[in-house]
């Protein structure tokens, strides 16, 4: 049996884990009640109000990827509701489990399954934007990446609150 290669797939994960540990080491001092305080009143946006609606939708949409990415493979799959945690513990686990899932989803991928050049078997996502695999785990990445650098921001604020 001829080995997979897994090169691309690896340094993706890589990177997606280097991301999460960093976010992980970011929010590890985060108190309870600053976790739910809202530091943005004026954002139209609900999932960037505090650092708990920020967390829930860096996880919902960290097992959005993947899902988008079995749906693409034929494995129906849905995503796990959104759901605020009371505790940055709970987040890390939730974080660790986002990985995991992400590790389970391209176990059976290689490299040559991350490119599509062709627009019609590429992935269309709900903000109506087209990715292949390889994109999208890139969106991934950069995603968690904006979000940490939004919520070292945020503690920024908690801190001169207090």
């Amino acid at each position: 049996m001829k080995k997979k290669n897994q090169n691309a797939v690896h340094a993706l994960l890589a990177e997606y884990k280097k991301a999460i540990n960093e976010l992980q080491h970011v929010i590890q001092d985060i108190s309870e009640k600053a976790l739910v305080f809202v530091i943005d009143n004026e954002t139209q946006n609900t999932d960037c109000k505090s650092i708990q609606t920020i967390l829930s939708h860096v996880v919902s949409s960290g097992y959005s990827y993947c899902i988008y990415i079995q749906n693409s493979k034929n494995i129906n799959s849905k995503r796990p509701k959104k759901v605020n945690r009371t505790s940055i513990v709970e987040y890390t686990k939730d974080l660790d489990n986002v990985l995991e899932f992400t590790y389970n989803t391209l176990a059976n991928l290689s490299d040559s399954d991350l490119e599509e050049l062709d627009n019609t078997e590429k992935i269309m996502t709900s903000w109506q934007q087209l990715y292949d695999i390889e994109q999208l785990i890139e969106h991934a990445i950069v995603h968690v990446l904006r979000h940490r650098r939004q919520i070292e921001k945020f503690k920024i604020v908690l801190n001169n609150k207090e």
